[in-house]
């Protein structure tokens, strides 16, 4: 196979590894917490200005958006990377280096690959090339937990019927994000009498009745085909140990790669509800908290030019033909309108979700020259 990316680029990226690192470092220490991205959102378009990229700009979902030649409007092809750390921290984080490897909470997830997408950004904005069609470089809020997909919805929206793909850089380039995991996350409290835990023995107890109904819903048995699960992620409740508790809640998600079983599951936990709600003396109160939907009627050969181009180019640098998987990914809401997209990212990093995350930083370099090989196709 013939190098896949031209010796100008090709030598971009070579030369610019401390350069990424450094940029790594001063967004590390930027917080971004989901719904709380503005520092990083405000650093980000300010970088782009200063180097090259004219006319990005941050939306209302705190969306960095820098269009290249979409003076078009259609066949758009959009690379996004979220800013957004599972994180809540809003003080600065320490970065500690190890040598080669690089701690923080968020260095891999996602940081890295905004790092990188900002770099190959800029060599494009300078390199006088007009791409077959037009490009959005995204850096993307609210992918995380309860971020609820909030950049790429708002991103699929402002662009609608205009955006023919979308490659979504997070994670590492060991894997491919093929297909949308699906799911459903509540909030279920449920209200009862309580009282004194001597003098009113027998009253009911919120978290007993909340108890009942989590064995309940762990009696389930899961619909065959695909993979799908479900989780209680936390419970509260109760005021002190000798009070009955008054008031007890949880937050329950379920999640499938396939859209009938999400349904099927969906009706299932909606009955539970019901059945707990005609109780004497019981209040259920349920809110839904984020709605990621599943895969929908994606142009099978037009995804699977894009697996392909991803896998082929991944096995020229690596040697390695990585697998596909399901994930929840930004790739969930162009996967969900028939839009195909696929997720892959620029590292090999450690610890993603935990404070003791780290990378290796040799690993960055053919991640980012993966992405640049792959974005230079579109030329």
């Amino acid at each position: 196979m013939n190098e896949p990316i031209s010796k100008e680029l090709k030598a971009y990226v070579d030369e610019n590894q401390k350069e990424l690192i450094a940029l790594l470092d001063m967004l590390c220490r930027i917080p971004s917490p989901s719904h709380k991205e503005e520092r990083r959102a405000e650093f980000i378009r300010d970088w782009f200005e200063k180097n090259g990229c004219h006319g990005a700009y941050i939306d209302s979902a705190l969306n960095v958006i820098w269009p290249f030649h979409c003076e078009e409007k259609k066949n758009l092809v959009a690379f996004t990377a979220h800013i957004d750390t599972v994180f809540p921290d809003l003080e600065p984080f320490s970065v500690v280096y190890d040598g080669d490897l690089m701690r923080c909470p968020g260095v891999g997830d996602n940081t890295a690959n905004v790092a990188v997408l900002m770099l190959l950004a800029a060599w494009f904005a300078k390199s006088g090339k007009t791409p077959k069609q037009g490009l959005l470089f995204v850096a993307d809020s609210g992918e995380e937990g309860l971020g609820n997909l909030k950049g790429v919805r708002r991103l699929m929206k402002d662009y609608e019927g205009q955006i023919a793909e979308l490659v979504a850089v997070d994670g590492s380039y060991d894997t491919i994000a093929t297909g949308a995991v699906g799911s459903l996350r509540y909030r279920v409290g449920v209200h009862t009498e309580g009282g004194h835990s001597y003098a009113k023995f027998g009253n009911l107890n919120a978290i007993q009745v909340l108890s009942s109904m989590i064995s309940t819903l762990y009696d389930y048995k899961v619909p065959q085909g695909g993979h799908s699960t479900y989780n209680v992620g936390t419970i509260t409740g109760g005021t002190s140990i000798n009070t009955i508790a008054q008031y007890a809640e949880m937050r329950f998600e379920y999640r499938s790669d396939v859209r009938e079983s999400l349904t099927a599951m969906n009706a299932f936990f909606q009955s539970v509800l019901d059945a707990y709600r005609k109780m004497d003396k019981v209040t259920v109160e349920c809110e839904l908290l984020g709605e990621r939907p599943c895969t929908g009627d994606v142009d099978r050969d037009k995804q699977n030019a894009l697996i392909e181009k991803a896998q082929g180019l991944i096995e020229h640098y690596t040697g390695s033909r990585v697998p596909c998987c399901s994930s929840s990914t930004d790739s969930n809401i162009p996967l969900s309108v028939g839009v195909p997209s696929i997720c892959f990212g620029c590292h090999l990093g450690v610890g993603a979700h935990t404070r003791e995350e780290y990378l290796d930083t040799r690993d960055l370099k053919p991640g980012m020259t993966i992405l640049a090989a792959f974005i230079e196709t579109y030329f």
